[in-house]
This record gives structure tokens, sequence and C-alpha cells, in this order.
């Protein structure tokens, strides 16, 4: 079994290692076609770097048999929003190249849409794939609302760091480690802050119709989060409650009765225990 897993560890590698060569040969091509600057280029290729150690540490812990189509497919979205990040980087320093940011952006929320189905369809569902997929989508939030702010004002932030604050505010309040219930309401709301982000980014609206439709992503993604967080803080007060009302198992009492000390009787007197 071990050998089998070391074995299989070794071909998943491969495979992060083959993403992280991808999203090199992506860069470059970025860099001839569009003449990417120094910002651009440290930017994408620290994603690349940082993304194959956090995904091929992942994988060496995972007991997975094979990498998988549906995280092929999270894969590709990696490598596309590394592309995205690298030229959101460039724009603090050269213009930006917005028509193909807009199409990386397109194909990977497209993709979005289809890992799902493949992990599905192929039966290859894991908590890795789930969590691989949660932080790609992640990350591209965040880059988005960091463009979209140069424009709108530094408020778009709060789009792409609201899941990080969660995730930081977990590691002090345990209750919110909880897992979620399924919700299509969360999914749309997901969907939808990188349909509105990408819009803003595009640059084909009018103002006030970009800043309308960010503002509608960023307030039905803090009703999103404040839904999940009533009903994580809910459950547990329940659950609490429930523990310090439960009665005690016959088992448990028996067990407790025939535990405690059994009074010496001299003279037909108990002698008190002595106290503590």
């Amino acid at each position: 079994m071990a050998l089998n897993h070391t074995h299989n560890a070794r071909l998943l590698r491969q495979e992060t290692a083959a993403g992280a060569g991808v999203q090199i040969l992506l860069l470059t091509l970025l860099g001839a076609s569009l003449d990417l600057g120094p910002a651009g280029w440290l930017t994408g290729l620290a994603f690349a770097a940082v993304s194959w150690a956090v995904l091929t540490r992942a994988v060496s812990r995972s007991w997975l048999s094979s990498f998988g189509a549906a995280n092929r497919v999270t894969l590709a979205r990696a490598t596309l929003v590394g592309g995205v990040t690298a030229l959101v980087a460039d724009s603090f320093t050269s213009p930006p190249r917005v028509a193909v940011l807009t199409a990386l952006t397109a194909v990977a929320l497209i993709l979005d849409a289809v890992d799902g189905q493949v992990a599905r369809r192929t039966g290859t569902s894991s908590s890795l794939g789930a969590r691989f997929d949660m932080e790609v989508d992640a990350i591209l939030i965040l880059v988005l609302s960091v463009y979209v702010a140069t424009a709108l004002g530094p408020w778009v932030l709060l789009i792409g760091a609201m899941r990080y604050a969660f995730v930081a505010a977990a590691r002090f309040l345990p209750w919110m480690n909880a897992p979620l219930p399924h919700s299509m309401a969360r999914k749309t709301v997901a969907a939808l802050q990188g349909v509105a982000l990408l819009v803003a980014a595009t640059g084909l609206l009018p103002a006030p119709a970009n800043l309308a439709a960010v503002l509608l992503a960023l307030t039905s993604l803090i009703w999103s989060f404040a839904r999940d967080i009533a009903w994580l803080w809910s459950t547990d007060k329940a659950a609490r409650a429930e523990a310090r009302t439960e009665p005690e198992p016959p088992v448990a009492r028996v067990t407790r009765l025939a535990a405690r000390p059994v009074p010496r009787v001299v003279h037909d007197e108990p002698v008190p225990a002595r106290s503590a």
C-alpha cells in the first residue's frame, strides 16, 4: 500500500509540474505578444511558483489514485488565473490589456462550471478537488477586485477580501469551521461576483452601470456571508444547549455511582470524607 501511494504521489507531482510548465509557457506567450513589464513577469512567476508548491504539497498528502480529469480542468483554470494576475499587475505600470484580460477571465469563469460537472460524471469528486476549485475561484475574484478597484474605488476590494476575512475569523472562532449545507443561493452569489467584476473590467458599460453591477454583487455577497455565519452560530448554539441539557445515559450513571467511594463504618458511624 505504501509503495502504491508513493508511486501515485510521484505521478501526481508530475501533473502539478506540468501545470507549472504550462503556466510559464502562457506567461512567455503574453510577454512576447504584449511586452509584459517586470511587474507582470515577476507577479506571474511568483503565482506559478506558489501555486505549484501549494498544490504539490496538497496532492502529496492526499490518497488520490490519479489527478483526475476534473482537477486537470481546475488546473487549466489556475493557469488562466495566473495570466490574469500577471496582466493586472502589469496594468499598474503599463496600459491595461483589456481585451486579453477579458478573454482569459471569461474562459476561466466558463470552466468553473465545467470542472464540477466533470467530477460528478466521472465519479472523481474529492475534498482536494473541491478545495482546489474554491481557492482558484477566490484568487480570481480577489485579482479582479483589485483591477476594478482602480476605477471604482477601494471599496471593491471588499468583494475579494471577504472570503479571506471569513477564513481568518474561523481561526479564532472554531464554530465557524463547521461544514455548511449545500446552497444554490450561495453558488449563484459566488458566480455573480465573477460576472459583475468581469463586466466592470471590460469598461464597455457606462460608469454608473458598472457601479450598480458591482454594488449589487457586493450586497449579495454580504447577505450570503451573513446568512451562513448566522446559520453556523445558531447551529453551534443549539448543539451546546443540547449538550448541557442531554440526560445522563443509564450506563454512564451506573458506572459513575459504582465508582463512588464507599464510606467506612466504625461503630455504625460513617467516617467523614477528607475535604479538599
